[in-house]
Formats: C-alpha cells, structure tokens, sequence
C-alpha cells in the first residue's frame, strides 16, 4: 500500500474523497484517509504547528495501515539563488538540527537513514518537471530562522524546512522505504529583499495548488 503524508503544500489542493480512519497506535491516535491502495496522512493534525506534531503516531498509523512505501509532500525554503520558488525538489539526502523522534525508547537500535533511491528515481519520472537531487535541511520550528542561521545552511544543503528529516528517520526504523517531493514556497531569511512572512509561503501554495493536485493524482494512480 502507498503511503502519503502532505501538509502546507496540499493545504489549498482539492484531496480525494477517501474514507477517513482514526488509528490507535503506541504513542497516541492519528486520523488517515483511506483509499483503494493508498493511505493519505495529513501531518498537522488537528492543526498542529510543526515543532507539535505528532510524527510517531503519524508514521505509526501508516505502518499499522499496511503502507510499505511512503511519498511525502514537502513545503520548504530555497537555501539556494538557483531554486526559485515554484520549483519542484525531489532531495536525496537530508540534515537535521534538531533531535529527531524515535520508536526505539526502550531497545538500543540503530538505523542508517536514507531518502529511498529508488522511490526518488520513480518520483522523477513521474514528475519530470522537478530537480533530482540536493540536501534538506530541518529546523525545529516553527520560528523563522535568522538571518546568520540560513548563510551557515546554505553552505551545506538546499532546502530548509521543519518535518522531512523526522518522518524519513522513523520510516527507516519501521522499514518503509521513503521518499519526498518538495514545493519550493520561499526564498530563506536573507536570501530575498524584504521581509519573510507566512503569509507569503501561503500565497505560493496557492498559486500552486492546480499543480499540486495534479501531482498527487499522478502519483496516486502511478505508484499506488
């Protein structure tokens, strides 16, 4: 079964009318929706800013649902002059500045993370329209990050946001392959004139949501 978990990126995209599921995990209940073979997890919860999601009972939740890849929509930052906002990422590795959950409380277990290759590849296919390759930086949220935070990030990684590097973590330690598509919403803190509001992340989102849409229906009856 195909997992799929969206967030800001698919806030203003018409979703499909699936079943709605409430699961009762190890570490609280998450809300799914349930399709012919596909699995549709939005991450904010009841709303949720990024730094309170739940992301043990979200990927939990898929894992009990019997998903065995998951694509993830990603809304993030451009840390680079040449990804404009409006584009399209498909990263390939990530980094993470904050401390990343864990199923693992009670056993010492160790997992090598990865952004699944395959799936990424499949992804570009798909979605020939965006950029295979980069790194993804994640922040704690949900502040903004300063100005002198984005020129230390942008010498390593692409892309900034808030979620991407906790879900690919706790899909490796449930042995779910996976893979994200990110929506290029902003440039960081600093990297553009003026000031960096949410409101123009949303006002990116839903320019884009024609194309979002279109994107998951792509996957959805591509991958699924």
């Amino acid at each position: 079964m195909l997992g799929i978990i969206g967030g800001t990126s698919l806030m203003f995209s018409e979703l499909p009318h699936f079943e709605k599921r409430q699961i009762a995990t190890p570490f609280g209940n998450a809300t799914i929706l349930a399709g012919d073979n596909v699995a549709l997890l939005m991450r904010h919860q009841n709303d949720l800013p990024p730094h309170r999601i739940n992301f043990r009972a979200n990927l939990a939740a898929l894992a009990i649902a019997g998903v065995d890849r998951i694509v993830a929509f990603g809304s993030s930052g451009s840390l680079n002059h040449d990804i404009a906002p409006g584009s399209l990422v498909i990263p390939t590795d990530y980094v993470s500045m904050t401390a990343i959950p864990s199923i693992h409380d009670h056993a010492v277990a160790h997992v090598m993370p990865e952004l699944s290759p395959d799936l990424s590849q499949e992804l570009r296919r798909l979605v020939p329209a965006a950029r295979l390759g980069g790194t993804y930086l994640q922040t704690w949220g949900p502040r903004f990050e300063t100005v002198a935070e984005i020129a230390v990030f942008s010498r390593f990684a692409d892309l900034v946001g808030m979620t991407l590097a906790s879900e690919a973590t706790l899909a490796r330690e449930l042995s779910i392959p996976f893979a994200a598509i990110c929506t290029v919403d902003n440039y960081a803190n600093g990297l553009a004139d003026g000031i960096l509001t949410w409101d123009e992340v949303l006002a990116i989102s839903r320019q884009f949501r024609e194309r979002t849409a279109k994107i998951l229906d792509t996957i959805m009856q591509q991958m699924a």
